[in-house]
């Protein structure tokens, strides 16, 4: 089935670079004196104009030639920065300032392990990184490998204390303004320079980095300020002037990335920034901020939901909940709706890297001219996306019938870096962008969430590939298994979250080590190469052979079956 946004059409969207939109805007001459961001973990503060004055100074000291004190990024595609950092105003401070010199940056894990770091830098072929102190032991460590070509000298701090042999992002600012180095402008780009890339996971193994450039940057703003004008008559009613917000979501991760950093310009409201998630740490804070609008992902709310301490906190000041990086089950958000003011509302949309961030968004009733949105709907594309559902054949799902996702727009990405391979099979012709997510839609323009993409598993608002997790295991040292597979199995924070669970056949050697012995060792070096997220929640079961079909194709079903019939019966084991 074909749809096109319900929306009316986009603007034209201009082709500059992105820092023309976020900043300078006549609307922002306007805005009151007000903290846009304020840092929890050191109390620092910093004001819409600090920002932009804290920016011209990051820019300067990036981009600068060599010879008047700055690093000498000149934007000309020869350099990519890789940010390695927890939640931070540095964090904010980097992005802008090399988006106004149009160098790319590279969003890294601050969860990786040596393994992980190692793909990320000879992935993204970063030239240099910007490191929190806490981590720059653990990123030098990855320099070791082989096939990683940066040196220790181009490792600068992000944020926390520099040392004598790395010095910070906050030095070099001081430096050039102690020099009155003239303030870098800002550089011209095209819809297509690259903006910076982000790591995404599929189906086929190790994470592979999405390009993502300043033409799609504009239009997701765009699609975003559109869509919000025409949805605010039809919202909650306001209880207050000033959003206030906590923001949590990784920076690292598009979700956190846009809401924190990118969308922050868009209207005035109060970022509460804390490095990473604690649920005690933020049930705390709400009150103490009297935060407005949440933002989080299923297994936060489903935290939340469940915290012993969730019912006594003063949660008053709450008008909306947006969700996303992962489907929210309506009752979970119901559950959490009940625990909140009567006028609050809990959303949900739909979105994925591949798209910048947004596909979709859950109307409200009247918007559009449209009614009542239908329960358990996704939502409504967002304006200048259109889509598809395809069904296996090719052919056009039917209104109703679940089939893949296909999706068009200008917040498309532009492919996956240095990924020929990949980008074949993500994009079909006419450039359509295939999800591999599995939905329905009925006209009127309503989307149905049905599944996610045969093997990818989303946890805690991540993707994970199987894939990946079998290649783990595969590399143990001692060569244990001959035959692996990895697939979800029930065990999440929610009913629609599933956890990793390993198949093995023992090879020789892991016969002669036994079956427990096996499994002990696979799981102790699971857990060291792969980050927490990716951990075999689900256990590692030792089966004589793996179930295939005539093709060689290892059937997953037969085995998730199998397991989730022992589950209910109480003898599914490790």
């Amino acid at each position: 089935m074909y749809i096109k946004s319900t929306f009316p059409p986009l603007p034209p969207v201009p082709e500059v670079n992105v820092h023309h939109i976020l900043f300078g805007r006549p609307d922002q001459a306007e805005w009151p004196d007000f903290n846009l961001y304020i840092e929890e973990k050191t109390g620092r503060k910093r004001t819409f104009k600090d920002l932009y004055k804290r920016i011209e100074g990051g820019a300067t000291a990036l981009g600068a030639p060599v010879a008047e004190g700055g690093l000498g990024l000149n934007g000309d595609g020869e350099e990519i920065v890789g940010l390695v950092g927890d939640n931070s105003l540095d964090y904010v401070d980097i992005v802008h300032s090399l988006l106004r010199i149009t160098t790319p940056f590279a969003l890294i894990s601050t969860y990786s392990t040596r393994f992980e770091m190692v793909h990320a830098l000879k992935l993204t072929k970063a030239t240099r990184l910007f490191v929190d102190a806490r981590l720059v032991k653990n990123v030098l460590a990855a320099l070791d490998d082989p096939d990683v070509h940066i040196s220790p000298d181009k490792i600068y701090v992000l944020a926390g204390h520099p040392s004598k042999n790395h010095k910070s992002f906050g030095q070099m600012i001081e430096a050039i303004q102690r020099k009155n180095v003239p303030v870098q402008g800002i550089r011209p780009a095209k819809k297509d320079t690259l903006a910076y890339l982000v790591m995404s996971s599929g189906t086929s193994g190790l994470p592979k980095a999405v390009m993502i450039t300043h033409g799609n940057l504009i239009c997701s703003i765009v699609q975003a300020s559109t869509g919000a004008q025409i949805a605010e008559p039809f919202g909650p009613p306001k209880r207050t002037d000033h959003p206030v917000t906590i923001s949590v979501l990784p920076l690292f991760h598009s979700y956190g990335l846009h809401v924190t950093i990118i969308r922050a310009t868009l209207a005035p409201a109060t970022h509460v920034i804390i490095e990473r998630w604690n649920t005690a740490q933020y049930l705390k804070l709400i009150p103490k901020y009297r935060a407005t609008h949440l933002t989080l992902v299923p297994s936060a709310v489903h935290q939340l939901v469940t915290h012993p301490k969730t019912k006594t906190t003063d949660l008053s000041s709450v008008l909306m909940v947006g969700s996303g990086a992962a489907y929210l089950p309506p009752e979970l958000a119901s559950r959490f709706l009940n625990l909140l003011p009567r006028d609050s509302d809990v959303g949900q949309g739909y979105g994925l890297s591949e798209a910048t961030i947004a596909a979709m968004t859950r109307p409200h009733n009247g918007m559009c001219g449209m009614g009542i949105p239908p329960p358990r709907t996704t939502g409504i594309l967002v304006p200048g996306m259109e889509a598809r559902t395809v069904l296996s054949d090719g052919s056009e799902a039917p209104a109703g019938v679940v089939g893949e996702l296909w999706l068009r727009g200008g917040n498309v990405m532009a492919g996956y870096w240095n990924n020929p391979t990949a980008n074949a099979g993500a994009f079909a012709e006419g450039g359509w962008l295939r999800t591999g997510d599995m939905f329905s839609a009925v006209a009127g323009g309503y989307f149905f969430f049905a599944d996610r993409g045969k093997d990818t598993l989303k946890i805690s608002g991540e993707q994970v590939s199987p894939k990946e997790i079998e290649d783990a295991l595969f590399a143990q040292p001692d060569k244990l298994i001959s035959d692996v597979t990895v697939a979800g199995v029930s065990g999440g924070r929610t009913a629609d979250e599933k956890v990793p669970r390993a198949w093995i056949v023992l090879s020789g050697a892991g016969k002669k080590r036994g079956a427990a012995e096996t499994i002990k060792v696979l799981d102790a070096w699971h857990k060291e190469m792969l980050s927490r997220w990716k951990w075999l929640r689900g256990g590692i079961e030792v089966v004589k052979e793996l179930p295939k079909s005539p093709t060689g194709k290892i059937m997953r079903r037969v085995l998730q079956d199998d397991y989730e019939r022992r589950l209910k019966k109480g003898k599914a084991k490790l």
